[in-house]
């Protein structure tokens, strides 16, 4: 059975956003030197320029990486643990730890686990279901 588990890293779009914020800080750099602005501003638009180009390459690596981390992972049972719950095994099923008799209820905004009788979901905070 497929899960989806929430992510935890940028992916191409973050990529595609950080070029569009790069070529916005070229646009910006050069018309600052060119009406003669003091140089903060193209100083300010420099920086813009080289943390965008970072951003990118960083989005890029990490949408190209084998192990990625994305908005939301869709794995297969066993395939790779969630690596925010502490409890998690590598091939190991939910049904196999302490709680197996309780019935295992997924958020419906985020699709993670819930133990117990929570009243709020421990991955994205908001309130669950009765």
């Amino acid at each position: 059975m497929k899960s989806i588990k929430p992510g935890r890293g940028p992916s191409m779009m973050s990529a595609v956003g950080s070029i569009a914020a790069g070529v916005f800080g070229v646009f910006w750099t050069i018309g600052a030197a060119s009406m003669g602005a003091p140089g903060f501003f193209v100083g300010f638009g420099v920086v813009f320029i080289l943390l965008a180009v970072g951003q990118a390459i960083y989005a890029f690596y990490n949408a190209t990486a084998k192990n990625r981390m994305s908005a939301f992972d869709i794995t297969e049972h066993g395939e790779e643990p969630d690596p925010l719950d502490p409890n998690a095994r590598m091939g190991e099923r939910p049904a196999a730890r302490a709680d197996a008799g309780a019935p295992e209820r997924f958020c419906p905004y985020c699709g993670a686990p819930t133990e117990g009788d929570y009243a709020y979901c421990r991955a994205c905070g908001r309130k669950l279901p009765d």
